[in-house]
Formats: C-alpha cells, sequence, structure tokens
C-alpha cells in the first residue's frame, strides 16, 4: 500500500493538475494506495503522521508536490521510517533534481514504484528538518520576495517558475545591503566582511537548479557551506549566471566550506529559508544527521542503494 500526500496548490495549481494524472496512471495500473490531501504546511506533519500510524505495511509515501511540501512532511516521515516517493510538481523541484528523479510525471511515478532506495542525510536545526538547503542572507531574501511576490504566481501559470527566482535575483539586488557575518564550521570560527549570502547545502541546488553547492551529496554524511562575500553588486549580479553551471567556486569572493555543523551569524538580521520555507531572521544553527531519510531514487542502482522493501 501507497501513501499518497498531494498539495494541490503547489507550483501554482501543478499539484492538483499533477494528481489527476497521477490518479489515473495508479487505477489503470491496479495499484493500491490512499490520498491525503495537505491542508496546509503548519497540518502537514500531523496529517502524515496520523495516515502512517493506520498501519505498519506502508511501502513508501509518495508526494506530489514541490519542496516546501516536502519540507513540511520529513519529520512525520522520519519518525515513522517510510521512504520517500517525489512526483514533481512545485516552482523549484530541487529534491527531484538532487536525487535523479525526473520532471515528467509519468517517469516520476515509475522511479517511486521501484524498490531501490537511496540514504539521504538531513539538515537539522532551530527550525526542524531540511533536505535541499538551509539559505540565508541574499538568497534567503530572493525566496522571501519571490514567495510574497505576485510574479511567481504568473511565472507558475505558464510553466516558468525558474524565471520567478531570476526576477526575484532583479528585485532584490536594488535594495539588499551586504555586512559582516561569522560562521562557525565543527567548532572553528571565520569572518567574513561584506557577506551577501551564507548558504549551507545538502544537495546540489536550490532555487529551480541554481547549483549552490555542485559539490554536495545528500548521503556523504557532511554538509557544504557556500559564503559569497567582498563583492560588489555587480559582481553578485554577474555571479548568478555561473550558479547555473557551478563555476562561480572559483571567483576569489567566493568561499566554500565543509563539515558536520555550523552556526551563522550575520551582523544584522537576515532571512533564512529551508527548503525555500521561510525559518526567521535569528542566527542559524544547523547539524547534518546522516542517513535519517530514504528516498527512491533512480540514482540508487548506480550508488549501491539497498531495497527499500527489505529496510522495512
Amino acid at each position: 500500500m501507497y501513501l499518497l500526500i498531494i498539495n494541490p496548490r503547489s507550483g501554482g495549481g501543478a499539484g492538483q493538475r499533477t494528481w489527476l494524472s497521477v490518479e489515473a496512471m495508479l487505477k489503470a495500473r491496479g495499484i493500491a494506495y490512499e490520498a491525503l490531501f495537505t491542508e496546509s504546511a503548519e497540518q502537514a506533519e500531523a496529517q502524515v503522521l496520523r495516515a502512517l500510524a493506520r498501519r505498519e505495511d506502508w511501502r513508501a509515501a509518495i508526494l506530489i508536490g514541490g519542496d516546501g511540501t516536502i519540507h513540511s512532511v520529513l519529520g512525520a516521515l522520519r519518525r515513522r521510517g517510510v521512504p520517500l516517493g517525489v512526483i514533481p510538481a512545485g516552482s523549484g523541484n530541487d529534491t527531484a533534481r538532487g536525487f535523479g528523479i525526473p520532471l515528467d510525471t509519468e517517469a516520476a511515478l515509475d522511479a517511486a514504484l521501484q524498490d531501490g532506495c537511496l540514504e539521504a542525510d538531513l539538515l537539522a536545526g532551530t527550525g526542524g528538518l531540511t533536505l535541499t538547503a538551509v539559505a540565508s542572507g541574499f538568497d534567503a531574501q530572493v525566496a522571501v520576495n519571490v514567495n510574497n511576490s505576485r510574479y511567481k504566481r504568473l511565472c507558475n501559470a505558464v510553466g516558468a517558475g525558474q524565471l520567478a527566482y531570476i526576477i526575484g535575483i532583479l528585485h532584490t539586488l536594488i535594495t539588499f545591503k551586504p555586512c559582516r557575518v561569522s560562521v562557525t564550521l565543527d567548532g572553528k570560527e571565520q569572518a567574513f566582511d561584506q557577506a551577501w549570502l551564507v548558504s549551507v547545502c545538502n544537495l546540489p541546488s536550490y532555487g529551480g537548479g541554481l547549483l549552490i553547492c555542485p559539490q554536495a551529496e545528500s548521503g556523504d554524511g557532511r554538509l557544504d557551506v557556500c559564503v559569497v562575500h567582498g563583492c560588489s553588486r555587480a559582481q553578485v549580479l554577474r555571479l548568478f549566471p555561473t550558479l547555473l553551471k557551478g563555476t562561480h567556486v572559483a571567483l576569489p569572493f567566493v568561499t566554500m566550506l565543509r563539515g558536520r555543523s555550523v552556526a551563522v551569524r550575520f551582523a544584522q538580521p537576515r532571512h533564512a529559508i529551508g527548503d525555500g520555507e521561510p525559518l526567521g531572521t535569528a542566527p542559524l544553527a544547523v547539524r547534518c544527521e546522516p542517513g535519517a531519510l530514504r528516498v527512491l531514487s533512480p540514482l540508487a542502482a548506480a550508488a549501491e542503494g539497498r531495497s527499500c522493501r527489505a529496510s522495512g
């Protein structure tokens, strides 16, 4: 039995449209499932916990939505030990990208119905659990601006979710002011002047495919950190096209770090986000929790991932 978790509002209504396609496919294949529609991000974890507690033979929880919807149920999946399958229907879909899950609906369903699992780390902090990245500073402000904008809804409506982030970058660049930041990695503190952003990553990309930490691996027991500091607005503007290929890591105003825990404290309040969801403006403390989640992924065979069925 599969639990289908659906956010019908994800991706400007893409969640509902995707669910209708998936529902028809499941019925045509004769696959047993139960559908659960999330009412809100605040209630999603409790909803999923109640559903998972009703039986012990769940093969997987297959989520139809975006990174934010996944974020809202990570605690429930971790507590119950149920594997996560993803059928992307959000704006960014970076979780799907990070685990090699196709953006095509039927191909993603095929991937969710196979048994190969990857053991993925989670990022744990005061804001709960995060799967893709915890970002603070400029890029978090971009996400806040995009999520509160009209252009996000318009971009989603025409299937151009990534365009919303590009507009958001230009929007935020006008008003954002860099400041000093302290980054403490595994107990060792470093300070950076005129810092624009600090991103703590578990997967290579966020923001709809921007490769902030291209070397990040979800199951290596480490978190990857990108600090952008000491550069002008023009340099920041030129930085973002390089994120599409991850070549920014060679720039002199980009510092890449790696460790198991990190604390981030800006000299002035800065927004933070986890999986694109707001975490407030308090200083960050994030640690890696190795192998805390199992994810159904086409990459499992190449990585010699174990069977979800054999794992429970």
